[in-house]
């Protein structure tokens, strides 16, 4: 049973309130998104050791750079992230599934490698849904809605551009990189995090243009619901491929 006399236990939990308290001086969270992010790059870090927090640095880099990249622009569309940072609700829609997806891997060493690439999935989503919007909105000449393909405002709850997808998926990509370059999963499983990635984005636009527009979902439920998709297919994925080459 884990518990913090567990050599791994100390550096993590200092490691994950480190990590938290750097990014709340920096204001790219709240409070509550601080404390939400120790417990989530605690859970991974027990799960996966010091490579369970690589992906979860490069999320978090890759958020900050694109959140604030063109962010003048944004601010005249009317679509910049506020000022104050990521709420915890923001932060567990879009880290939370991750962190579930790999805590049972603490108990059951057996299985860790499947949930692993599960989490390490989830994490891509959240990658490339963020890099997506906000790439795209600093960029894009132009935004299309994914469900009809008709010009709409930057910024529109399931707008698409090119620029901003191109971006999204460049994201997941280095994600899946970043997961197996650090050990966390095989270099085989990339091509499966990567494109379970991208399918969980392409979904938010689509719940964005649907169920959201349509006052159903929030946008946290979205981002939750997306990021839950990308890691049960990879999850699927990552079964199907050890059932038949086994």
């Amino acid at each position: 049973m884990t518990n913090f006399t567990h050599a791994r236990d100390l550096p993590a939990i200092v490691v994950a309130i480190g990590f938290a308290v750097v990014a709340r001086m920096m204001g790219a969270v709240t409070d509550g998104g601080a404390i939400a992010g120790v417990l989530i790059a605690f859970v991974l870090m027990l799960a996966g050791g010091w490579a369970g927090f690589a992906p979860l640095l490069a999320v978090f880099l890759l958020t900050l750079v694109t959140t604030r990249w063109g962010y003048a622009r944004k601010q005249r569309l009317g679509v910049a992230e506020r000022s104050r940072g990521r709420t915890a609700s923001q932060i567990l829609a879009n880290l939370g599934p991750a962190s579930i997806c790999a805590l049972p891997s603490i108990w059951a060493p057996e299985v860790a490698e499947v949930l692993l690439v599960g989490a390490l999935a989830a994490l891509a989503e959240a990658a490339a849904d963020t890099v997506s919007s906000e790439v795209g909105q600093a960029t894009a000449r132009g935004a299309y809605l994914i469900t009809s393909f008709r010009d709409v405002p930057i910024g529109t709850n399931g707008a698409i551009s090119i620029e901003g997808t191109i971006s999204g998926c460049v994201a997941a990509s280095i994600i899946a990189w970043v997961g197996a370059g650090f050990g966390l999963v095989e270099w085989r499983w990339t091509f499966v995090v990567a494109f379970a990635g991208i399918a969980g984005m392409f979904l938010d636009s689509f719940l964005g243009a649907t169920w959201e527009n349509a006052g159903k979902l929030g946008n946290d439920s979205v981002n939750f619901a997306s990021n839950v998709f990308a890691s049960d297919a990879a999850l699927i994925a990552a079964i199907l491929v050890q059932r038949f080459t086994a």
